[in-house]
């Protein structure tokens, strides 16, 4: 081979070695591409007030990515209740390489654009708990359903006094389109069932305004003529139940949702009547499996489909005194040692709680 024939023949293979190494730099889901953003997961939660979020929706879902792809570098990040943080948070995880987003919005509404923008970069989004239009997958539980859990059980609280009871319903936040679907489904059980509903407001998701809407609940109803109390979760349950106290009402219904900790210690205590299973063990597993099957480009496994988002809605399950041990504590959710403090201790022995 001459020296001319020699240096074509390098030359060739060097422009064929460029080409291959940039052909796998290109190769955005693939296994040889860049690792450093093909792996990353956001989690993106909504807010901390409810401490669900931080107790238990994270962990689990960090496990169970874990568990499914051991090289996923999971990035996390909770909006405390402001829309405009969660934007700049979503905005953050797409100049960092993020490929898929786990979203639990602010506020749903304003983040279909952030999922139609974030689309247009090729990056995929799970809708988590609440529903986004446009996302690639959602996963929740049947939200019109926990309202009607809610509302069913407090016509079995109340039983023969449901006809006649005037019912103070506290709504979630009316940005929330989970909240506009338990009120929804809170409606469906009690409207027609119950002597009427005497006041009504939204408690914003915060105990401290609940509270005070109760507060005036009470100067508008009578604090002698309430007969039971709609809480759309437990940590507005909280402010409620304080409100009552003080105003010296006892032994009427209250009910709640999500299984705090707080809500299910006042379930023995007997201060709440009950609260509604949204089990984390269900929900974030189901969204870390819709999330790492994204980014491998495979089937998400879905069970069905909401508004043209393929999904997957769990049925929710209502929590009261009587089956604290077969629920929350049975699924490992909450140790016997979490709920039951030194002054609940006779109340858990009573209720079976070990």
């Amino acid at each position: 081979m001459n020296a001319v024939t020699r240096r074509a023949v390098i030359a060739t293979a060097a422009v064929s070695m460029a080409l291959s190494l940039a052909a796998c730099g290109q190769a955005g889901g693939d296994d040889s591409g860049d690792k450093g953003s093909s792996t990353k997961i956001g989690l993106l939660l909504p807010e901390n007030k409810t401490s669900r979020y931080e107790a238990l929706d994270k962990p689990q879902f960090e496990k169970a990515v874990k568990a499914a792809c051991s090289d996923c570098e999971i990035v996390y990040n909770n909006a405390v209740s402001d829309v405009v943080k969660q934007k700049q948070q979503f905005d953050q995880l797409i100049a960092d390489g993020v490929k898929v987003i786990a979203l639990d919005p602010v506020d749903a509404a304003k983040a279909e654009g952030w999922v139609k923008d974030a689309k247009a970069k090729g990056v995929k989004v799970v809708a988590y708990d609440r529903a986004v239009p446009g996302a690639d997958a959602y996963v929740s539980h049947d939200n019109n359903k926990v309202g009607e859990l809610q509302g069913q059980a407090l016509l079995t609280a109340l039983g023969a006094k449901a006809a006649t009871a005037n019912v103070v319903m506290i709504n979630g936040d009316e940005k929330d389109p989970n909240a506009a679907l338990f009120k929804k489904g809170a409606h469906t059980a009690l409207d027609g069932k119950v002597g009427k509903i005497a006041y009504e407001a939204s408690g914003e998701w915060d105990p401290k305004v609940a509270g005070e809407k109760m507060s005036a609940a009470i100067s508008s109803v009578g604090k002698d003529k309430i007969g039971a109390v709609y809480s759309a979760n437990d940590g507005m349950a909280g402010g409620i139940i304080t409100s009552l106290e003080n105003a010296g009402v006892k032994g009427i219904p209250v009910g709640g949702q999500d299984a705090e900790v707080a809500g299910v210690q006042r379930i023995i205590a007997g201060s709440q009547t009950f609260t509604i299973y949204k089990s984390p063990l269900q929900l974030a597993p189901e969204a870390a499996k819709f999330a790492v099957n994204l980014l491998k480009g495979k089937e998400i496994g879905a069970q069905g489909e909401t508004d043209g988002v393929p999904s997957t809605l769990f049925a929710p399950v209502v929590v009261d005194k009587t089956n604290i041990q077969s629920t929350v504590v049975k699924d490992g959710i909450y140790k016997a040692a979490d709920l039951c403090t030194a002054d609940l201790a006779a109340k858990c022995t009573e209720l079976g709680i070990k």
